[in-house]
């Protein structure tokens, strides 16, 4: 397995993460991800490790809490092994400090994952989104002392707008707190929206990313060609739920191109799209999901290899996005 820096920290870490969002499946929005019991979970981390794969990415709202206990009692006796990154912010309750980046929900928000997860420390602590609502000077001041503790190494957030993430690192500066070091984010050959504002300010910053649904929500996984009726599975249930639309046309010149180097290559549709995740510079790690064993073992060959500079290219040509201004200016 490829091991990277996290942004310019010197935590190692792989190229390849696994997403536990498929575990337990008891929550109303992320049931459709899948049910994976513990037996499945334990074999699917037995198998990441083996391969090279340490690194466990959930969070504390995937299926309210259930994702990070099965997590947890996967990885007994291997927590020394493995990195664990965990979120907080969105809903967890009913009551008004049950969600947010405020000190009161975060204290008790760490404390609920350390205790579902089983361990005593988090190896990275991500604010899972921008919490209008709360001072950046609280949310950063209470992760500074998470760190301190040691309960948490690490921290970094998801879902900032780029603006958001700016500020968040300025403060941190200007009051000499601990700063974000990664920047978890959709990217995917159907979604290149990251390219235009964070990817530059990742790249100057010295932030790395985390990619979470390298395969667009399901749509690059292989099973979607022109013709073909969408099987069953995360799409055809309705697991897209909240997934940005792709015109059907630009999905499916995606899909032809990455059927020709397919044929080229002798790679899966998934092996490729990942593989041309990591050829970013700013990539530190792409989350890859599986609900068994067949898939997890697929999505590990996307490592090990690279894309020739002629695929890449033609990848980025079909792929490309019209920049959102004021990108576009001076451009002609």
């Amino acid at each position: 397995m490829e091991f990277r820096k996290l942004g310019k920290s010197g935590l190692n870490v792989p190229a390849l993460s696994l997403g536990t969002g498929t575990f337990g499946g008891t929550n109303e929005f992320f049931e459709k991800w899948g049910q994976t019991d513990v037996k499945e979970a334990t074999r699917l981390i037995d198998i990441c490790i083996d391969h090279g794969i340490t690194f466990f990415d959930t969070a504390n709202v995937y299926s309210i809490g259930d994702s990070e206990i099965l997590l947890g009692k996967a990885l007994q006796g291997k927590r020394t092994q493995s990195l664990i990154s965990t979120k907080a912010t969105f809903q967890m309750g009913t009551q008004p400090n049950d969600k947010g980046s405020s000190r009161y929900h975060l204290i008790k928000a760490l404390e609920d994952s350390l205790q579902r997860l089983g361990t005593d420390y988090i190896d990275l602590y991500l604010m899972h989104g921008f919490d209008s609502e709360t001072p950046i000077e609280e949310t950063l001041l209470t992760l500074d002392t998470m760190v301190k503790s040691g309960k948490v190494r690490y921290i970094g957030c998801s879902n900032f707008a780029a603006w958001q993430l700016m500020k968040s690192l300025s403060v941190s500066e200007k009051l000499n707190l601990e700063k974000y070091i990664v920047y978890q984010g959709y990217y995917s050959l159907i979604g290149r929206d990251y390219e235009q504002e964070l990817m530059p300010l990742l790249e100057d910053q010295g932030l790395g990313l985390m990619v979470w649904s390298p395969l667009g929500w399901g749509r690059l996984t292989g099973k979607i060609k022109r013709g073909l009726e969408v099987e069953a599975g995360r799409i055809k249930s309705g697991g897209d739920l909240g997934s940005p639309p792709v015109e059907e046309e630009r999905l499916y010149q995606v899909i032809d191109h990455l059927e020709q180097i397919s044929r080229e290559t002798g790679k899966s549709i998934p092996q490729i799209a990942i593989n041309w995740l990591l050829q970013n510079k700013t990539v530190s790690n792409v989350v890859i999901g599986a609900r068994n064993e067949k898939q997890l073992l697929a999505n590990i060959e996307a490592v090990g290899w690279q894309l020739s500079d002629e695929h890449r290219l033609l990848l980025n040509e079909v792929s490309e996005q019209t920049p959102i201004y004021p990108h576009w200016v001076g451009e002609r």
